[in-house]
């Protein structure tokens, strides 16, 4: 089967490899119809997130038909429709049994201290081969695996795989309450649904703040108020917007390196990382003196923490790597303000959403702006990568 294998920094590659078996009595394999990228991909190639096993296939969003089940798999059959969790739960330890999947027990392989468990993810996450494949063996699909509703497009599941149960625990996390008035720092595919996702939990405002045009007129045509960080100071804006207090709630849907590649990489690597980039994407104006590897997320943290009210809340769900150590307490301790993180508990969140897309009460999809085979994959990438304009969201067609 054709799939997309993590070579090294900088380098994957789509080859031929064996088709996935059952390996447990509760894995199911699924022929994947749609995968799709996501901002993690890119961490994981840029070298931002450390630890990948060279061989590894990447990829932890997907849709598609099971083909096979163990024997321990008693509640889905060869031709169901399923969406596959981006985490990995076993569902029978006590943090899966209280919805924090995330933190399983089981799922990790280095053990209960390790983390969240994801596919297509580095050592620490376990190493799992991704989604990005045409078959998948996914472990404990008994209790991971969700159907899809009828009338659910592949477009619309795929994006409750992963980056809309992000957004909306964003929104849980920042504890949004009716009439707040909340800040979504990056307009991405998680912060659009993050915008959503407060609207739906009551928010009264919505303020998007990111540097992307296209990005943000589509934050705007879901009536979210607009801040473009190149042409003015976003805390300066926000509180303008605010009458000078700031907003009640912050999501942070950035992550580690927004556009600053070089987080976490050796600095020499990470020069020569920012020079292509900065080849190939001049409109970034970051100079090389700027640069600083391991502390990328302290302008947006920074920002978080300005830009919200004392006594208010900020939720962080772009991804930070574990060898991140900055972060601007004297403020939040300060401001009193409250603040939660984490990875997305999944499974938790998916049925939910999906009876929404179901009943027509949101339509995901429309954030899907490509939709590219799996052998223009590569193109693919960069383009997202560069965040070229229209590419706010990518699916992956392994059929053709």
């Amino acid at each position: 089967m054709k799939a997309v294998i993590w070579h090294g920094i900088g380098d994957i590659r789509l080859e031929d490899v064996p088709e996935p078996k059952i390996q447990s009595s509760t894995d199911a394999i699924v022929k994947i119809t749609t995968s799709a990228i996501c901002g993690t991909d890119l961490h994981l190639i840029r070298g931002t997130m450390p630890g990948m096993k060279q061989g590894t296939i990447i990829g932890h969003e997907a849709v598609g038909e099971v083909v096979e089940v163990g024997t321990g798999v008693r509640n889905f059959s060869p031709g169901d429709r399923v969406v596959v969790p981006s985490t990995i739960s076993c569902g029978s330890c006590s943090y899966c049994r209280a919805g924090y999947q995330a933190q399983c027990d089981n799922a990790n392989p280095g053990g209960r201290l390790a983390g969240t468990a994801f596919f297509g993810g580095p050592e620490a996450a376990g190493a799992f081969d991704g989604l990005q494949a045409e078959y998948a063996r996914i472990p404990y699909a008994n209790t991971s695996l969700v159907p899809v509703p009828p009338g659910v497009t592949d477009a619309q599941a795929s994006m409750v795989s992963d980056i809309f149960p992000t957004a909306w625990f964003g929104a849980k996390l920042a504890e949004i309450r009716t009439g707040d008035t909340v800040a979504v720092f990056g307009a991405g595919p998680v912060g659009q649904l993050a915008i959503l996702s407060a609207y739906l939990q009551g928010a009264g405002r919505v303020i998007a703040v990111d540097h992307n045009t296209d990005r943000l007129a589509v934050a705007q045509t879901q009536h979210a108020e607009i801040v473009n960080f190149d042409t003015e100071s976003p805390v300066e804006a926000v509180r303008s917007l605010t009458g000078g207090i700031g907003v009640d709630r912050v999501i942070d849907a950035v992550g580690v390196d927004a556009e600053r590649p070089d987080t976490g990489v050796p600095a020499e690597q990470a020069k020569q990382f920012h020079a292509e980039r900065q080849q190939a994407a001049p409109e970034t104006n970051v100079q090389d003196d700027q640069w600083v590897p391991g502390d990328a997320p302290s302008q947006v943290s920074r920002w978080a923490a300005d830009a919200v009210a004392k006594a208010g809340s900020i939720a962080i769900i772009g991804v930070y790597p574990q060898t991140i150590g900055s972060y601007p307490i004297g403020v939040v301790m300060n401001k009193n303000l409250t603040v939660k993180a984490g990875n997305c508990h999944h499974r938790h969140y998916m049925p939910h959403l999906l009876r929404l897309v179901a009943n027509g009460t949101v339509d995901p999809a429309l954030l899907l702006t490509e939709t590219e085979p799996m052998t223009d994959v590569m193109a693919a990438y960069r383009q997202f990568d560069q965040r070229d304009p229209g590419w706010v969201k990518v699916a992956l067609n392994p059929a053709t």
